[in-house]
């Protein structure tokens, strides 16, 4: 579903915008979300952030590889994708970005990560928060290949939503970032952030921008979402970026038709002479405290055990 709306742009961002995107019923998700997974750090004693692991060197002569790297500076919230943002025209032709939104899940996320370590290329993930919390290992797979992780609030609920209030709203964002943070062991995401089926209330971008967080739509979508098989996927992305010549092309690692084209789709990028850009923050997102703590009660995360091994373990008999 497609929605469209007149928004009006606020403070460093001032523009007007258009809001279209790629809705998802939110009760799909619900009823999808499994049991949240033991995870192997104790919420109130993870490490002190690292910088983003590098990506891993390449053996693939023939892979699509990455073309460039680019670093942001996210001061005021910059935007970043034409579906809603003009003033960052900063790919060349024949460039693409990959992001991927919804992580991580099983089987769809390590397949999507499998055909990137295949190309040799990168992408920047948007997770969802409550999908950190289910499956921490896989968003650590991601980040530690090198990929860029961002974020996609705490529940992929559509912030333009009049029943929330501005403080709803406020922890769907920072509850996102606390938990993608705990999931990574005390690691901080990219201050990047992409608003569920792209629709950006004015003022949660103006917020954002106070938070120096930058905000993502995309170039073109995948429509993933909507496809019958990976090969439909293939062919509405390469439709819209043989017209276009380049973009921030949108997909979804939550989905498996996604994983099934990605090898396929990432051959084409390559005999086409397309060049894949990574994008890369200047510095890590800062969550707030209150969040930090917040997160440990609306999400009752698993803990491991804080006791010695001497009183778990016993010898009997050798």
């Amino acid at each position: 579903m497609r929605i469209a709306a007149g928004l009006v742009f606020a403070s460093s961002l001032a523009a007007s915008l258009l809001t279209s995107g790629a809705a998802w019923s939110q009760a799909q998700r619900t009823a999808a979300a499994p049991t949240p997974a033991a995870a192997p750090l104790p919420a109130a004693a993870t490490p002190a952030p690292q910088s983003q692991p590098p990506r891993a060197p390449c053996m693939n002569p023939e892979a699509l590889g990455v073309g460039r790297t680019v670093e942001i500076d996210t001061t005021g919230g910059p935007g970043f994708g034409f579906e809603h943002f003009k003033d960052l025209d900063f790919l060349k032709d024949h460039e693409v970005v990959l992001t991927f939104d919804d992580g991580p899940w099983p089987e769809n996320t390590p397949g999507v990560l499998k055909a990137l370590a295949d190309q040799c290329t990168t992408g920047i993930f948007f997770i969802i928060g409550k999908h950190a919390t289910y499956y921490p290992e896989i968003l650590k797979q991601v980040y530690n290949a090198g990929h860029t992780v961002g974020t996609h609030t705490w529940s992929h609920a559509a912030l333009t939503n009049k029943k929330l209030t501005e403080d709803q709203r406020k922890e769907e964002i920072e509850l996102g970032i606390s938990a993608v943070k705990w999931a990574l062991g005390g690691n901080s995401p990219a201050p990047f952030f992409r608003f569920p089926a792209l629709q950006h209330p004015p003022e949660m971008v103006t917020y954002l921008g106070t938070r120096n967080i930058g905000i993502f739509s995309c170039d073109l979508d995948s429509f993933d979402f909507k496809a019958r098989n990976a090969q439909a996927v293939i062919d509405v992305t390469f439709k819209k970026l043989d017209k276009l010549g380049k973009g921030i092309i949108l997909m979804h690692d939550f989905h498996k038709h996604t994983a099934e084209a990605l090898p396929e789709l990432l051959r084409r990028l390559k005999a086409g002479g397309y060049k894949v850009v990574a994008m890369r923050a200047k510095a890590p997102v800062q969550s707030l405290p209150q969040y930090d703590e917040q997160l440990a009660k609306v999400a009752k995360l698993p803990t491991v055990s804080q006791r010695p091994v001497s009183s778990v373990v016993t010898t009997v008999s050798e």
